[in-house]
């Protein structure tokens, strides 16, 4: 404990220090380990932690960084809906975000929900927000400092403007897409192949199913991982180009991603939207909502039926 007190000390005098040095903001949507760590106390930056494991955050976390719960912040309380517009500003206040904050998100489970956190606060029209590229896995790999303390702000009164529903597509978009009357939307899986091809519901463990397998008709299958490199950062724009061009995935029309929940396919949202910049809904509903959905094509080249033996 009192190494541990000396290492908090020691960290708190060098952040001071940094605080004075802060460095400008870079642009794109992005920001690296290695700038984050020197900009700890930026005046103009606001930390924010999505993740969705219980306890992670509270038992360390990078200095400086509020919690948004993905379960109980981000997601309506009573609905299967994103969190509301009224509760969205209160969060933001209380985490004294302004006007011209930039917002930092970053996560465990290889930024998935962070992901989720940057789709939100894009639908609501905050300026200015980036992701950790590799997010808590590549902090926490690179040995850098935590801290178990929560931070207080001064509380902003924030608003929420435009509302860009554009960001999100619902059920009737993607049956649309499937049948060839979406606009020429492209429909892209991210879930693992066995998903895609209905081998499996879902992936071990996991407590939202659908009650059939396989994927929505015409859409490709990328896995979310083939947009990052082995330690959890994004691809060069020119890589990700490749990999979703490969599939015919070029920016030419406007694309719909999908997993199963819609976190997943937030971290491909962000990918193909905020690094390439190309026209992309997320579907939160995903494969939850549409393998539940009745009178709805499936495509299911494993044959799994539900509730065979």
């Amino acid at each position: 404990m009192f190494s541990r007190t000396l290492h908090i000390a020691a960290w708190a005098v060098l952040a001071a220090g940094a605080a004075h040095a802060a460095g400008a903001v870079p642009a794109g949507p992005l920001v690296t380990t290695e700038w984050l760590a020197q900009n700890l106390h930026h005046p103009q930056v606001r930390l924010i932690e999505v993740s969705v494991n219980p306890g992670l955050y509270e038992r360390a976390h990078i200095p400086g960084a509020v919690n948004f719960s993905w379960h109980a912040d981000l997601n309506d309380k009573v609905r299967r809906d994103i969190v509301g517009p009224q509760d969205f500003e209160k969060l933001l206040s209380k985490a004294g975000v302004g006007p011209d904050t930039t917002v930092v998100l970053y996560g465990d489970t290889n930024n998935w929900f962070a992901a989720w956190g940057a789709w939100v606060f894009d639908i609501y029209g905050v300026k200015d927000v980036k992701l950790l590229d590799g997010g808590r896995k590549k902090w926490e790999a690179e040995n850098r400092p935590q801290d178990s303390r929560v931070p207080s702000f001064a509380p902003t009164a924030y608003k929420v403007g435009k509302v860009n529903v554009e960001l999100r597509a619902r059920l009737a978009d993607v049956l649309a897409a499937a049948q060839g009357n979406g606009g020429g939307a492209k429909l892209v899986d991210i879930r693992s192949a066995d998903e895609y091809t209905g081998k499996v519901f879902a992936p071990a463990g996991v407590p939202e199913l659908a009650v059939r397998a396989g994927h929505v008709p015409t859409a490709v299958n990328v896995p979310w991982g083939q947009a990052v490199q082995a330690d959890g950062t994004f691809k060069s724009a020119d890589e990700l180009r490749k990999v979703y061009g490969a599939v015919g995935v070029d920016g030419s029309k406007p694309v719909i991603t999908y997993c199963r929940i819609g976190e997943r396919s937030s971290h491909t949202w962000f990918a193909l939207k905020k690094i390439l910049g190309y026209e992309v809904r997320n579907y939160d509903g995903s494969w939850t909502e549409y393998g539940n959905a009745v009178g709805v094509p499936i495509s299911n080249p494993s044959g799994t039926v539900w509730a065979s033996k």
